[in-house]
């Protein structure tokens, strides 16, 4: 199953692609989407939706996940990065995809092994369990521990679906 993992963002917002085939995680690729400051916010929100959407036709992701928003004290910028968010979201289902949402604690500590690691402890642990891997940021190394995650607790994990199928 091919898996992408997006990490929201306004300014950045990071992809990854990995397949996933039982146990063993592969990595196909990572990038990130870029937008101008200074540009009117609807533009930049449109910018973002156009470069997730060539992802998506180029790699066609067979699930999504995404990381849930950071809330900070700046309710401004939270709104901003809702609204990109938004798009993280719209654009898998626009593809028919049902979308894991996951918290940053639970991430990282799925990819890592505690909640409060930093961006060098996730792209170390993410170029260990994707070896070889040439990460594009730290953007992109978020968005592939989403898809790690995901791929471990998500729809894309052979015990989660048997789970859902056990329930269903």
């Amino acid at each position: 199953m091919r898996v992408i993992g997006i990490d929201p963002g306004l300014r950045n917002m990071g992809w990854g692609v990995i397949d996933v085939a039982g146990s063993k995680l592969s990595h196909v690729a990572n990038g990130i989407c870029h937008t101008t400051t200074g540009v009117d916010l609807p533009a930049r929100l449109l910018s973002l939706h156009a470069q997730l959407s060539r992802v998506f036709s180029i790699y066609r992701p067979q699930s999504a996940a995404v990381e849930h928003t950071f809330v900070n004290k700046d309710g401004v910028a939270t709104l901003k990065l809702g609204q990109a968010r938004g798009i993280a979201l719209l654009v898998p289902a626009q593809a028919g995809l049902e979308v894991g949402e996951y918290a940053p604690n639970a991430v990282k500590k799925t990819v890592v092994g505690v909640g409060h690691a930093d961006k060098g402890q996730i792209a170390h642990m993410v170029r260990m369990q994707l070896p070889g891997v040439d990460i594009e940021g730290p953007d992109a190394a978020d968005a592939l521990a989403v898809a790690i995650c995901h791929a471990h607790h998500g729809g894309a994990s052979t015990l989660a679906a048997a789970v859902a199928r056990a329930t269903a």
